[in-house]
């Protein structure tokens, strides 16, 4: 292989690995766009919404799909906001259901993870996070 065929080569794949990069930071924002944009809709009572609950875990989305070895400062802060949101049975429920509901619109998350969150982060929820919990039971 001649000198200019290797240097083709090598520009080709720097091109090529930051086009990848830049695909997936424009997939991220848009998938987080659609979570909060149609979360919003979803409201119990006027006392929770999806939205609210997509917006406190969405800076976890690293932790809990193995890009980052820990929870965020501002993820513990969204979960501990988290805390604060669901007062009666049916706003908890309703909660939980957002929760599974986000997590299921994201490909690679570790239910590990998920469920330590709360501990991780010291902020225990009045509900479990887990992708099969069943929300119905929570009183």
């Amino acid at each position: 292989m001649d000198e200019h065929t290797t240097h083709t080569r090598k520009k080709k794949k720097k091109k090529t690995t930051a086009k990848m990069k830049g695909a997936a930071a424009v997939a991220m924002v848009v998938v987080a766009g659609c979570l909060l944009a149609a979360a919003a809709v979803s409201v119990v009572d006027g006392a929770v919404t999806c939205g609210d609950v997509d917006a406190s875990l969405l800076p976890c989305v690293a932790y809990l799909t193995g890009k980052a070895a820990a929870p965020s400062g501002d993820c513990c802060a969204g979960v501990r906001h988290l805390r604060t949101l669901p007062v009666g049975t049916a706003e908890r429920r309703f909660a939980c259901d957002c929760v599974k509901k986000a997590a299921a619109r994201f490909k690679g998350l570790n239910g590990d993870a998920i469920r330590d969150l709360p501990a991780k982060c010291a902020a225990p929820l009045p509900f479990p996070l887990s992708l099969d919990f069943d929300c119905n039971t929570i009183p």
